[in-house]
């Protein structure tokens, strides 16, 4: 697990491994482990940095929580348009029988598996690494705002997580998803109370099951 901090996201980790011979590296994260309904969200991203060295390109990019939604939608356009891109989910059945943690970890694996290109070495979010990867890892805390790859991947993962909650939004106006991403907000619990559980929601979460006990 790496450890080293740095101030902003760059290639740092990325150039360190490339010393030693490897060549592609991805990097990895998810979005939505918190919220009461809905898949967990991942990505993984895949830049050619060295072609990217002296480039502006990625300007201002960050951990996604430190961006703007503007921000956030205009580096995604970006990073779609200038690297490999892999996208998975967990929905909440998996959740449900691997618990957030293990689905976090699945959505991760298959975000690897669904890049264009075959990456040498993937670069992860957090202090675990999925199991049984086809090649070497690392864990990175807080590796969002230390990697550019890695800062990458959890803004294409916030991204498509916000865009899944619109569209569960539309299938269920009355919770307003759209709004508060499946969190649990006061609007969303009163919801919960009024309108009951949906198929979208994580029924292992405890403001959830506590209703189904109700009912």
């Amino acid at each position: 697990m790496i450890k080293k901090a740095n101030s902003t996201p760059n290639f740092f980790f990325e150039y360190e491994l490339s010393a030693t011979g490897v060549r592609k590296i991805a990097g990895v994260d998810e979005a939505g482990r918190g919220p009461l309904a809905g898949s967990v969200l991942a990505a993984a991203v895949m830049f050619d940095f060295r072609a990217l060295k002296n480039s502006d390109l990625l300007a201002g990019l960050n951990d996604s929580k430190k961006l703007s939604k503007k921000k956030r939608y205009e580096l995604f356009e970006i990073i779609i348009a200038n690297g490999d891109v892999g996208i998975a989910s967990a929905n909440p059945v998996i959740i449900e029988r691997l618990n957030i943690r293990g689905a976090s970890l699945y959505a991760m694996k298959k975000a690897v598996l669904a890049l264009p290109n075959k990456p040498d070495h993937v670069l992860i979010d957090g202090n675990a690494i999925p199991d049984a990867l086809a090649m070497p890892a690392s864990a990175i805390v807080k590796g969002d705002s230390k990697s550019l790859s890695i800062a990458a991947a959890s803004i294409v993962a916030k991204v498509m997580r916000d865009e899944m909650c619109k569209n569960m939004d539309i299938d269920f106006p009355e919770y307003g998803f759209a709004k508060h991403k499946a969190y649990g907000t006061k609007i969303h619990m009163e919801a919960l109370s009024d309108f009951g559980v949906t198929d979208h929601h994580r029924v292992g979460f405890a403001p959830v099951a506590k209703l189904l006990e109700k009912n």
